[in-house]
């Protein structure tokens, strides 16, 4: 069984600036080498390069790159080395909200080949998992195009090799970046076999790069329809719970009816708090626990790459907490977190003209007559459970299984609650396993330990009046578990 955490990094990246000055109102300066630099730094000064297994970095071929773009694109960024200065000026305003420099084109090919390096090594699980620090980023860049500092399509072209190389049949990336990833959504639209998730700052459309198929309604096409969703922030400020409750209620839901074999996460750390773009008030450490609901899928295959972050502090902060999660370090406790977590406030945003009913079959991949018990169990456990037990934020987690019937339906299930339960409390967790059952204790065993617990399989989708049951059970209990925490507040 793979195991380990692999960490690829190269300054070379770095070893590229803007040439030029711009406007007031530009964002391209914020494209600094340094990003880079930070986020490897704090990993050093944290202890956590020397716990990773360090891969080499290689540059990207031709033919891997035009995977995801087109031969007269490349063909123009080959030339950019040997331009001057007011040649390079001239060819980045072909492009919008990017610069070139003469050691670009060796740095994007790094990124891609650092990227490949991830992805291969998880496949061959040579590591279980890793974080690819890359520069320039990729998600914006389109098949012709170069766009919003990026050049070559890191995560979309990883998400090609993947498929085309080790014959896979379903990949999730998910997009945490506060801009939308337009240049991976335009890759595949079409394609069943990619669901793609982004989160972005959109404000009806009036914040970059102020496309109409960044909004909601855009949810892929023809064969593809249904593996494209977007989830547009039309405001800032948003936190924690905000966070979570898109993880809880449109994101984790539908990548377990998914049941994806590889998960690639876009993760820019624009969308931390005090940074310029994002204009958000989520901390660093929600990393810690998005990455750690994301680990149970795909059977812990999990490559995380780089894209934004313009905030030094925020953005060296969230990447060390991310790589420690993926190292299995406990996701450190979560103070705070309001009733924002809930499912209907989160569907008004995504779904503003649609009823509840129309959005929540919308969101679903893989409407089947009936459900199974463990589609069941997992909705209950992503709908209700998860979302409750954040907002209780206990400093102990106790996992009872007791001895019944229903054991050979509930021994995966439990395996991904348990490993889902692993981000509160700190991990401090105790599991209660009544009656001995050799799959049950190996199972409660690898996801206590942060291995990773097998594949449910793929999963229907909810009925909507089991949502609306869950609903209505979980306000119940919130009102109830609200009281004991005031109470708990009192005895202190």
């Amino acid at each position: 069984m793979a195991s380990g955490s692999a960490l690829i990094f190269d300054e070379e990246m770095s070893r590229y600036k803007l040439l030029w000055k711009e406007d007031r109102e530009s964002a391209i300066a914020t494209a600094v080498p340094e990003r880079l630099t930070v986020s490897y730094e704090a990993l050093k000064t944290h202890g956590v390069t020397q716990r990773c297994k360090q891969l080499p970095v290689r540059q990207a071929t031709e033919q891997e790159i035009l995977l995801a773009h087109s031969e007269e694109y490349l063909e123009a960024v080959k030339q950019t080395p040997k331009m001057s200065v007011e040649e390079l000026m001239a060819f980045s305003k072909q492009y919008s909200d990017v610069y070139f420099h003469q050691n670009i084109y060796h740095c994007a090919k790094l990124a891609v080949g650092a990227t490949l390096q991830l992805v291969e090594s998880v496949m061959k699980r040579e590591v279980r998992n890793g974080m690819a620090l890359v520069r320039p980023p990729g998600h914006h860049s389109q098949r012709s195009a170069a766009n919003g500092f990026c050049v070559f399509n890191n995560v979309a072209i990883a998400a090609l090799h993947a498929k085309k190389n080790y014959n896979l049949n379903r990949v999730l990336i998910v997009d945490w970046d506060i801009h939308h990833g337009q240049g991976v959504q335009y890759c595949f639209e079409e394609d069943p076999s990619v669901l793609y998730f982004s989160w972005h700052r959109y404000e009806n459309q009036t914040f970059w790069p102020n496309l109409p198929e960044s909004d909601y309604t855009s949810v892929g096409k023809g064969k593809g329809r249904g593996f494209n969703i977007n989830l547009p922030w039309n405001k800032v400020g948003m936190t924690n719970s905000e966070y979570l409750a898109a993880f809880f209620h449109v994101l984790l839901p539908v990548a377990y009816e998914f049941d994806p074999e590889l998960v690639l996460v876009s993760a820019g750390f624009d969308s931390a708090i005090g940074d310029p773009e994002g204009e958000m008030c989520a901390i660093p450490e929600i990393f810690a626990h998005l990455t750690q609901l994301l680990m149970p899928l795909a059977a812990g295959k999990m490559c995380v790459v780089l894209e934004g972050g313009y905030n030094l502090t925020s953005l060296a902060q969230s990447v060390c907490q991310t790589v420690q999660t993926l190292l299995g370090d406990p996701a450190p406790r979560l103070s705070g977190l309001t009733a924002a977590c809930e499912r209907k406030v989160l569907l008004v945003q995504v779904c503003a003209e649609e009823t509840e009913e129309e959005c929540v079959n919308r969101l679903s991949l893989c409407l089947r007559e009936g459900e199974s018990f463990t589609a069941g169990f997992m909705h209950a456990v992503l709908s209700l459970i998860l979302p409750l037990a954040y907002e209780f934020n206990p400093c102990l987690v106790l996992g009872v299984f007791r001895d019944s019937g229903a054991k050979t339906h509930l021994t995966p299930v439990w395996g991904h609650l348990t490993s889902l339960l692993q981000g509160l409390a700190g991990g401090q967790m105790l599991t209660v396993l009544q009656g001995y059952d050799k799959d049950l204790l190996e199972v409660t065993v690898s996801a206590l330990s942060g291995a990773p617990v097998p594949p449910l399989g793929p999963l229907g989708a909810p009925k909507p009046a089991d949502v609306q049951m869950m609903e209505k059970q979980r306000q119940r209990l919130q009102k109830r578990w609200s009281l004991v925490q005031e109470c708990w507040g009192l005895l202190r």
